[in-house]
């Protein structure tokens, strides 16, 4: 839900095209809510949603939005965050851990960030996320089993747990063996630096 996670996504990804042995790295996305507290609501917009919330003004949002959108545009992302719509995303937190457990994580956490930022759908709709799980390939079935249940949410809580453990308090936020911590959607360079350092300490 956080648009610096887009960002900060394809950062790490226009990093990863320039670091030599980009095949011996293993992604794994983990949950982490900013706001566990958030229900869907598709009769607010998101600039009224923030505005409420952070207590801001609407026309500061609105300028936030604006930065925010050219930072996107840096990285090739055509954001609209006002068409954004307010939605809880523990359910689609759930339908990654599945997807992960299938091989299918890195495609579907594409796609959810690619409904819920250029789509502008809603990612606590079950036929948004069928439509995910059918685009990269998951079981169909086993997918509805899945998003009409709670399978997976102790899976979702512990990831907010330990990131807890670790003092994440924010998002995006990577870790990289454990040992480097990444805060933000940090420029390409940083992540390139970083992704370098851990692999020179493995093959060392």
């Amino acid at each position: 839900m956080c648009p610096f996670c887009y960002i900060g996504k394809r950062r790490l990804e226009m990093a990863l095209e320039q670091f030599s042995t980009k095949e011996e790295i293993t992604i794994t996305w983990k949950s982490f809510l900013l706001n566990p507290e958030l229900k869907t609501d598709l009769s607010k917009s998101t600039l009224d949603y923030l505005a409420e919330n952070k207590g801001m003004p609407v026309d500061q949002v609105k300028q936030m939005f604006v930065q925010v959108t050219n930072m996107a545009k840096e990285v090739g992302l055509d954001y609209e965050l006002e068409k954004t719509r307010v939605a809880s995303s523990f359910n689609a937190h759930r339908f990654l851990h599945f997807a992960l457990k299938e091989g299918k994580q890195l495609a579907a956490k594409e796609l959810v960030f690619k409904a819920h930022f250029l789509e502008h759908k809603n990612i606590d709709d079950n036929a948004t996320l069928m439509e995910i799980a059918q685009a990269v390939g998951l079981d169909l079935a086993r997918t509805e089993e899945v998003i009409t249940s709670n399978e997976f949410q102790e899976a979702v809580k512990y990831d907010i747990y330990d990131a807890q453990q670790l003092g994440v308090k924010g998002v995006p936020f990577f870790v990289f063996n454990n040992k480097y911590g990444i805060s933000g959607a940090q420029p390409i360079e940083v992540f390139l630096e970083t992704l370098e350092k851990a692999s020179e300490e493995v093959n060392s």
